[in-house]
């Protein structure tokens, strides 16, 4: 075999895991544009529209830990490849659903195996990373933003030319195929040894909890942004509805672009570096954004953070799967199921800040979290070390 070849299929491994990660925010992206007919069609109020997609984010939290256990006892790629198979057909089980009661159900289990699948990738691409010997989790992440950026972009027209249902039925497919694509060429990660498999149910290292808590803190600013920024920029700088949505436009294309160039920062300085930087980055980002003079201001300021924020989540999850002593699954299941339970808290809280003090408080108390993220930075020091 040549040179060539031999590079061509060692690399197999990591472009199989890039497809589930695009195809997992594929998923995700083109749930989005369908959330309206969803709504119109059960006849339901905006509430308990809320309470559904809380059942969504309730069945991922539940389904990380079961994935992580999993994992520990059948490796990533077995695991993987029931789940994500699950996962490509779950919408079209939600849009199919004919009754609140039935849609609540579907929402949860599409929640499961969306977050079970979100476990899985990320524990595959750390077995990549240790088999490639450098870096590959931002640059997959940015897979995911792309794969969501394309299922929001093309679900509308789509679903005005073929309908809801055809609509998530072709989504259906498309992931489909590329789930069953790039399984042949998932890595078959080492079998977890006998300490790691007794460990993984209560993982007794105070150091994955701390990760945990740097990926909540990670994770919340991306919230706030998704969440509130097209709201302050509106009540805070009168933004029109139009200019309001560029804040997050603005904040999203920093941090995808910044995604695929984050694996060549992380292997030149050091994931420890990389993570405080970015915090440090993206704090001042959403700090100057918080007290801008001005709209256009703010929205620059908005894109400096997504520039920040955009590697610290994946810097974080190589951390975790490397860390010793832990079986990549159960120490993924920690730090995500600690990160993701924030996104569920944390948009009504800072709701009822913004509703009753206005959004300036919200976006500096996030720049706050990230400053201590930066403090603690020196945590991730195991996603430069593989066990």
């Amino acid at each position: 075999m040549s040179a060539s070849e031999t590079a061509t299929v060692s690399s197999r491994p990591r472009w199989a895991v890039a497809a589930m990660f695009f195809a997992n925010g594929f998923i995700l992206g083109a749930w989005a544009p369908q959330i309206p007919l969803f709504l119109a069609r059960l006849g339901i109020s905006e509430t308990t529209l809320g309470l559904l997609i809380l059942g969504f984010g309730l069945g991922a939290l539940v389904a990380m830990p079961l994935a992580g256990w999993m994992i520990a006892r059948h490796g990533s790629k077995a695991t993987l490849s029931v789940i994500a198979i699950a996962c490509s057909l779950g919408l079209a089980i939600v849009v199919a659903s004919p009754d609140v009661v039935v849609a609540a159900a579907a929402l949860v289990l599409f929640g499961a195996v969306f977050g079970g699948m979100d476990v899985t990738m990320n524990a595959n691409a750390v077995a990549v990373e240790r088999r490639l010997g450098r870096a590959i989790m931002s640059s997959s992440h940015g897979f995911w933003s792309l794969g969501g950026f394309v299922g929001g972009l093309t679900g509308g027209f789509v679903i005005q030319q073929v309908g809801a249902m055809g609509h998530a039925l072709i989504v259906c497919a498309i992931a489909l195929a590329m789930v069953l694509a790039a399984l042949p060429s998932i890595i078959d990660d080492d079998r977890p040894q006998a300490h790691e498999r007794a460990s993984h149910s209560f993982p007794r290292s105070v150091t994955l909890y701390i990760l945990g808590f740097i990926a909540l803190f990670s994770m919340i600013p991306e919230g706030a942004v998704v969440d509130w920024a097209a709201l302050y920029l509106a009540q805070e700088h009168g933004s029109t509805v139009a200019t309001a949505g560029w804040g997050y436009a603005a904040f999203a294309g920093s941090m995808a672009l910044m995604r695929f160039a984050g694996d060549r920062i992380r292997d030149r300085f050091g994931g420890v570096a990389t993570l405080r930087v970015s915090a440090l980055i993206s704090a001042a980002g959403m700090f100057a954004a918080a007290f801008a003079p001005s709209a256009p201001l703010a929205i620059a300021f908005f894109a400096l953070a997504g520039l920040g924020i955009a590697n610290m989540v994946p810097v974080v999850f190589s951390a975790a799967g490397n860390h010793p002593g832990v079986a990549s699954g159960a120490a993924m299941s920690v730090v995500t199921t600690i990160g993701y339970s924030g996104i569920l808290i944390a948009p009504s809280a800072m709701g009822f800040i913004g509703d009753h003090v206005g959004f300036v408080p919200v976006f500096a108390g996030v720049a706050v979290m990230l400053a201590l993220v930066a403090a603690v930075a020196g945590m991730a020091h195991h996603a430069d070390h593989p066990k």
